[in-house]
């Protein structure tokens, strides 16, 4: 019996790639590792096959669609776009057709969406500063969120505690209490957010978040460093906050002060994170080793990766699969690329 592979990140290598029709912008696997779903320019959401490559199309939104989440079982899959809808499909049906549509259900841009680990519950967050709480069962709403002066970029719930998180464009964060509906504490990633006085403009939010797998570190990536709010000309950044204490254990950046953002993140069960940056720099994967949760939390800590991976056109988003040895790529040039994270066969 030949022993199953292990991750092993500089041995990374495409293993499949599809091409769409206009770039990607967005992709998810489901909870089976079947399938993996991408957003993309075309306004389209399509379901790849990963065994056969077939490309099913989901049509229904009228703008990009940024923000995929599923049910835990990965019965349904719920997309959000920049049109302001929300819509409920079957994720593994032959044709899928709308199951819901909510609509519009922020005004202004959806941009993540969220379902909390009993799958009762999703959150959306949007360009209208505000969250919103849905019932997935039916799609009712249950509550109306208000706390944040600016667009809200990301959310994701902590693995155990009851409570999500949610980040603006200014990188001030939320804690929210899901059965209260009321929030907790308000956290920072200050690295990630400038206002660029020549333009008068800010630039920032978290384009990637996700918690540790045993939920002690809260990760945030975007872009540092800021030179241009207009071009967005940066640095690829990642803040990691301890949970506990909200306070900031690590600020991950790369050896070469690549341009572009951080739009994609997660971490490996064999600790260390992934990154996908994207931008005027190209696209890259970067691994950054596990901060030790013993050492104490310092605002001036940083780390650099200590393997990089360059990926053959920028990256606009990343998912991890089941099997801890895939990672999807949503790329600019319209391919959705699986990278295998261990030595061809």
């Amino acid at each position: 019996m030949t022993d199953a592979p292990k991750a092993d990140p500089q041995q990374t290598h495409v293993g499949s790639q599809w091409k769409h029709a206009r770039p990607l912008t967005a992709c998810r696997f489901d909870p089976s590792g079947k399938y993996v779903f991408t957003g993309a320019e075309d306004n389209l959401v399509t379901r790849w096959d990963i065994a056969s490559g077939t490309a099913t199309p989901l049509a229904a939104h009228d703008s990009w669609v940024r923000a995929i989440a599923f049910t835990p079982g990965g019965d349904t899959v719920i997309t959000g776009g920049y049109d302001g809808r929300v819509i409920w499909w079957p994720a593994a049906a032959d044709k899928p057709e709308p199951l819901r549509k909510l609509g519009p259900a922020h005004n202004g841009w959806v941009r993540a969406l969220a379902v909390n680990p009993e799958g009762t519950r999703l959150v959306s967050v949007g360009n209208d500063n505000l969250v919103k709480l849905w019932d997935v069962a039916d799609g009712r709403l249950v509550g109306e969120l208000a706390g944040h002066e600016s667009h809200v970029y990301n959310v994701a719930f902590h693995p155990a505690d009851g409570t999500f998180v949610t980040c603006d464009l200014k990188c001030n964060l939320k804690q929210w209490d899901l059965a209260a509906g009321t929030p907790r504490r308000d956290l920072a990633a200050a690295a990630l957010h400038k206002y660029d006085t020549t333009f008068r403009a800010d630039i920032g939010g978290a384009r990637s978040i996700a918690f540790s797998r045993d939920g002690k570190q809260l990760a945030l990536g975007g872009m540092t460093n800021c030179s241009n709010a207009f071009a967005g000309i940066g640095n690829i950044a990642v803040v990691v906050l301890d949970w506990e204490s909200g306070k900031q254990v690590v600020q991950y950046e790369a050896k070469d002060k690549v341009n572009g953002l951080a739009w994609g993140l997660r971490q490996h069960p064999d600790r260390f994170w992934i990154g996908l940056g994207g931008g005027g720099g190209g696209g890259w994967f970067y691994f950054w080793k596990d901060v030790p949760m013993g050492a104490a939390p310092k605002e001036s800590t940083t780390a650099q990766e200590f393997f990089k991976f360059k990926l053959p056109d920028s990256g606009r988003d990343l998912d991890l699969h089941p099997d801890n040895l895939r990672l999807a790529v949503a790329h600019a040039d319209g391919n959705l690329r699986l990278y295998q994270l261990h030595k061809k066969a």
